[in-house]
C-alpha cells in the first residue's frame, strides 16, 4: 500500500488538516465538507479519503492474513519461507553431509506450520488498528513512501502481534512436534562439535512470522496504490484513481 505522493495529494493533505480543524459561520467543524474540484480530488471529502485509506488498509491486512495463513502460505513462498537462522547454518551443512537432511527438513517444516498458525490471528488485531486511524495517521501515510501504509501497521501492532503470536506458535512448534526436530538437530549437532548451539526456537519463528506478514502486506499495498485492478470497491477506485 505504499503510495507515490504527488504534489496534488501533498495539497489534499493540506486540506485534509484544514478542514479537520475549521469551523464554519454556525461553529461546527467543516470536517465533512467535499473538496474543491482545483484541489485535485473532485467531490471527495476528506472523511472519505480517510474511509479509503482504512479500506484500502483492512484489504491489504486482510489478504496478507488469509494467504499466509493456509496450509504452505508460508512454506511454499521463498520470499517468505523459513529457514534455519544463520547461526544454525553450519549445523545444517553438517547434518546433511552426515545423512540427515530428513531431521533438517522436517525442523523446516514445522517451523513454517507454526508461523501459518500463528498468521490466523493477526487480522483482529490489524483491524483494531486501522479503526484508530486518525487524520494525522492518514497524514503521515500520504505523504510517506511506497511502504508507508506497511510502516503504519508495523508501528502500531508489533508489539500486539508479538504477544499474540508467541504463544500461538509456541502451541503450534508442540503440536507438530517441531521443538523435538529442533531439539534433536541441535542435540545431535553438538554431539560433534566444540561449538554448542542453544538458540529459541520460539523466538526465531514469531520474529520470521512477523516478518512474513510484513512483507505481504507491503505487496498488497503495492497493487493499491498502482494497480487499478487491485481497487476493488467503489470507495477505493475513487479515492484512489484520483
Amino acid at each position: 500500500m505504499g503510495f507515490g505522493v504527488t504534489a496534488i495529494q501533498a495539497q489534499t493533505f493540506k486540506n485534509i488538516l484544514k478542514n479537520a480543524t475549521q469551523k464554519d459561520s454556525s461553529g461546527k467543524s467543516v470536517f465533512n465538507k467535499p473538496f474543491s474540484k482545483s484541489s485535485g480530488v473532485s467531490n471527495l471529502s476528506s472523511a472519505e479519503i480517510i474511509s479509503g485509506l482504512k479500506e484500502a488498509l483492512q484489504q491489504g491486512a486482510e489478504k496478507s492474513t488469509d494467504k499466509l495463513s493456509l496450509v504452505d502460505g508460508f512454506f511454499k513462498d521463498a520470499a517468505v519461507k523459513i529457514l534455519m537462522p544463520p547461526e544454525a547454518q553450519k549445523v545444517e551443512s553438517r547434518l546433511r553431509s552426515l545423512g540427515m537432511g530428513n531431521l533438517v527438513d522436517n525442523a523446516i517444516l514445522s517451523m513454517n506450520r507454526a508461523a501459518e498458525d500463528a498468521a490466523k490471528s493477526a487480522a483482529p488485531i490489524f483491524i483494531n488498528a486501522i479503526k484508530g486511524m486518525s487524520v494525522q495517521d492518514a497524514l503521515g501515510i500520504l505523504k510517506g513512501g511506497d511502504f508507508a501504509a506497511t510502516d503504519y501497521l508495523k508501528t502500531k501492532t508489533s508489539a500486539s502481534l508479538t504477544e499474540a503470536f508467541r504463544p500461538v506458535i509456541e502451541t503450534s512448534l508442540k503440536k507438530v512436534d517441531a521443538t523435538k526436530y529442533w531439539n534433536t538437530v541441535f542435540t545431535t549437532y553438538n554431539k560433534f562439535s566444540m561449538n554448542k548451539v542453544n538458540t529459541d526456537i520460539n523466538a526465531y519463528v514469531t520474529d520470521k512470522a512477523l516478518s512474513g506478514i510484513f512483507y505481504q502486506v507491503g505487496l498488497e499495498e503495492q497493487k493499491i496504490r498502482k494497480d487499478p485492478v487491485a481497487r476493488t470497491t467503489d470507495l477505493l477506485k475513487k479515492v484512489f484513481g484520483n
